[in-house]
Order: C-alpha cells, then structure tokens, then sequence
C-alpha cells in the first residue's frame, strides 16, 4: 500500500501513547535478538533498542516509504529491511509489533505463527487497533458502497481480521503462550474538530481505497467522508475514543 509517512506523522504523539503502554510489557534482559514486526519510519523501534542493553534489533516493513524514513535510525545493533509479517521466519528472543499486524489476514493462523518464532523464555508483544466497528471506520464502508465508488470498487469493501480480545488469550494459551498479559484499552484522543478526524483516518483506514480508486475520485471520496463526519462531530473539539488491543505471552 502507498503508505505516506508525513500524514502518518501528523498524530505522532497520539500514535506513540499506545507504544508506551506496549513497552512496559517487556521484560528488559541483555543481549536478545529482537524483531520488529512493522517497523513503519523506524523512531519507536529505535526506542525499543534503546531499552534493551547489548541487543540486536531488525525492524521490517513492506513499505518502501517508511523504510526510507528509518534508515536514518540505523547503527550496527539496529537495522531495517524490507518484508511481510507473515514471511518473517527464524527464532528470536523477543518478537514485537506495534500497530501493525491488523493489516494481515487471519489471526486464527498468524497469532500461532508469530509465537512459534519466540525461542522458549522469549516474549511476544503485541499492540493492535480494535476500534473497526467505530463510526469513523463504519461510515468509510458505508460511503464504499455508494456510487460512484461502489463500482470503481467493483463492491470491495474492507473487512478487518481483529478478533476479540479474549480469542487472542485462548489462542495464545493454545499455543504454548504463557505469563499472559491480554488487554484492551480506549485511548482518548481529543482532536480539534471532524476534519482533524479525517486526517487521522486519511493516513491509515483510508489507504487500502486510496490504492483502488482511480485518483480523480480521491477529493470527492475524502469530501463525502468530511461531510459524514462533520455531521458527527460538529463542533470543536472531537473526542475520538480510540480502541486498542495488547496482550503479551511468553513462550514456554
């Protein structure tokens, strides 16, 4: 997908409070081999590194434009790479993802997949949105199925993988996941008003349409997608509660 690093960046501080949370589950040993599952423009990875003494970090991301963000982050204990969640083989000591793995397909399969990549002792941590039933994800589907976007989609709408926060543990467990830290917390973000909103989503829910759509139909899709959200929130600020996923195991 045509990730863009700069409207990323425009909420970087709402983006990192989860991450804050994510870290606080890991537990700090000298010399692990660590992955990085989306690393995206490299900062919180380098974050990461830099809370685990003596360790060797890889960051890897399928996006070409973040990637080129997060070289700048390199040094010999930290580097970045090209590639996909659910290609990454090999066995580390601490495998870490942070808002990453809801753009792949079936967790029943990857969650059991991303532990068995943990060395016994090791760690999985895991941070992941949950807020696609909210109206800012609702509405992006709804706006999909009028035309003319319905049929420049040829009726694709997105559907999201996310499971509920108790399959995560039973799947966890399941797999040999143990010391298990499973939660989901609301992040509220005050925003200025619907159309800080819309920036938010711009850089990520947005993408995956952005990419299908022909381009003259990005401004008109985006101004139906202001108007909607404008009748929701319509004045200032908007208080956008943004739902979140973590959970961490150890492997036994």
């Amino acid at each position: 997908m045509p990730w863009h690093p700069d409207v990323y960046h425009l909420f970087e501080k709402e983006r990192a409070a989860p991450f804050e949370d994510l870290i606080k589950l890991v537990e700090v040993r000298d010399g692990l081999q660590v992955i990085d599952l989306g690393c995206g423009t490299g900062e919180l990875t380098a974050r990461l590194a830099e809370m685990l003494p003596n360790s060797d970090v890889t960051g890897i991301d399928n996006s070409s434009e973040m990637l080129a963000r997060a070289a700048a982050f390199m040094r010999p204990s930290l580097r970045f790479e090209a590639g996909s969640i659910e290609a990454v083989t090999g066995q580390w000591d601490l495998v870490f993802s942070n808002a990453a793995i809801q753009w792949v397909e079936n967790h029943e399969v990857l969650i059991p997949q991303l532990l068995s990549l943990v060395r016994p002792g090791g760690q999985l941590i895991v941070q992941l949105p949950s807020n696609h039933n909210y109206f800012t994800h609702s509405v992006i589907s709804e706006i999909a199925s009028e035309e003319p976007y319905r049929t420049a989609l040829a009726g694709w709408t997105r559907t999201f993988p996310v499971l509920p926060v108790d399959q995560y543990a039973e799947l966890l467990y399941a797999h040999g996941g143990r010391e298990l830290t499973v939660f989901e917390k609301v992040y509220p973000h005050v925003l200025e008003d619907a159309d800080a909103v819309a920036n938010w989503t711009r850089g990520t829910t947005l993408v995956p349409y952005f990419e299908r759509l022909p381009q003259a139909l990005h401004t008109p899709f985006m101004d139906r997608y202001r108007e909607r959200l404008h009748e929701h929130w319509s004045g200032s600020p908007a208080f956008y509660p943004f739902r979140r996923i973590l959970f961490a195991a150890t492997r036994m």
